[in-house]
């Protein structure tokens, strides 16, 4: 089989490699994050950071310095966030790319994508609620 014909066919069937993807569970999404901070990329660019705590607790940022503070859970194959201002659920499925974490929004494959872009070694920054005068 010539080279080029090799290659297409290898191309043709990743969208079957990342579809059989086996989504995290939440022992194994747990296990990946609790104590962490991790900071997250969506099409090449800075998305967001979350830092994982015990009990399913989190803090967001948009690395805008205002943060928010939530849980997760899991649903069904999804990863669930509630946070204090947005109480309606924003559900993910979490996989494990190899490279870390790879998120897709509610499973849908035109929504949102994160990848798990590196941990910071430093606490979030986060102002304090409407500093100013």
């Amino acid at each position: 089989m010539p080279l080029r014909t090799l290659l297409t066919c290898l191309l043709l069937l990743l969208p079957a490699f990342a579809a059989a993807e086996t989504p995290l569970t939440a022992e194994e999404f747990d296990a990946r994050t609790q104590g962490r901070t991790l900071f997250f990329y969506s099409e090449g660019r800075a998305y967001g950071a979350e830092r994982y705590r015990e009990d399913g607790r989190v803090t967001w940022t948009f690395l805008d310095g205002q943060c928010k503070e939530g849980r997760w859970y899991q649903e069904g194959r999804f990863i669930c966030f509630v946070y204090e201002d947005t109480p309606d659920p924003q559900c993910w499925t979490f996989f494990d790319s190899g490279n870390g974490l790879r998120a897709l929004f509610e499973d849908r494959e035109d929504a949102t994508e994160l990848y798990e872009a590196g941990e910071a070694e430093e606490p979030l920054f986060c102002l304090g609620p409407e500093v100013g005068v």
